[in-house]
């Protein structure tokens, strides 16, 4: 058991280091808009906002509209959120509950910090009302966090894959509405990921001890015996 316990620290060290390095790079990102133009868009920013102009249309407009109403407001901040956490508390889930948690906040607080930090402002062709400070998306952030904490809480590979399609679809719809600049989305898909892999650190052990009870639940109730 005492030879596991390096094994352990240096399985830990990776998420802190990666995800440290993905929230920094959403800053450096920020912060290389503000120095580069005072927050107007770069090239790649203007291209690919030209790319979503070209090709509106109503078709594509009703799936965009879902997803900010998903992604925001009383539905991405409260509804999801708190079904989520029901969900792990039935599933005898209490770790990965409060680490959702946690992640859920302070994903968010940092995107409102980045927000008042760069002021950077949002594009002019846009189809919704929305608050001032465009860097980085909160809808993106939003999604990716919630995909990377589902990923690591159930690890299976279909919630990693519709994690990743639900996020990139929040992405292309942000940018769709014009709403958000293409790396604006960049940053928010960096923000939301880097906070929620640093944070996986601590609570490692206990999201694999949960998963271990849970896989010997399934197997007793597979196997049509007794489950404590």
């Amino acid at each position: 058991m005492a030879a596991d316990a390096p094994a352990r620290r240096i399985a830990r060290r990776w998420p802190l280091i990666s995800g440290a390095v993905a929230v920094l790079l959403a800053f450096l990102l920020g912060a290389l808009i503000l120095l580069r133009g005072n927050g107007r868009p770069i090239e790649a920013d203007v291209e690919w906002m030209e790319e979503i102009l070209e090709h509106r249309s109503p078709v594509w407009e009703v799936p965009a509209l879902v997803m900010n109403f998903l992604g925001a407001g009383i539905a991405g901040v409260f509804v999801i959120p708190i079904a989520i956490v029901v969900l792990l508390l039935v599933l005898r889930r209490p770790w990965a509950a409060l680490y959702f948690v946690i992640a859920t906040v302070v994903s968010a607080g940092l995107v409102q910090v980045l927000k008042t930090l760069f002021g950077r402002a949002r594009p002019e062709d846009m189809l919704i009302t929305s608050d001032f400070g465009s860097f980085p998306s909160g809808h993106v952030a939003n999604a990716a966090t919630m995909a990377v904490a589902l990923g690591i809480i159930f690890p299976w590979l279909w919630v990693w894959i519709a994690g990743a399609v639900y996020t990139v679809a929040m992405m292309v719809s942000r940018t769709y509405l014009g709403a958000h600049w293409l790396t604006d989305t960049i940053g928010g898909l960096l923000l939301g990921a880097g906070v929620v892999i640093v944070l996986w650190a601590p609570f490692a052990a206990k999201l694999d001890g949960e998963n271990t009870i849970a896989r010997r639940r399934a197997a007793s109730k597979m196997a049509g015996g007794p489950h404590r």
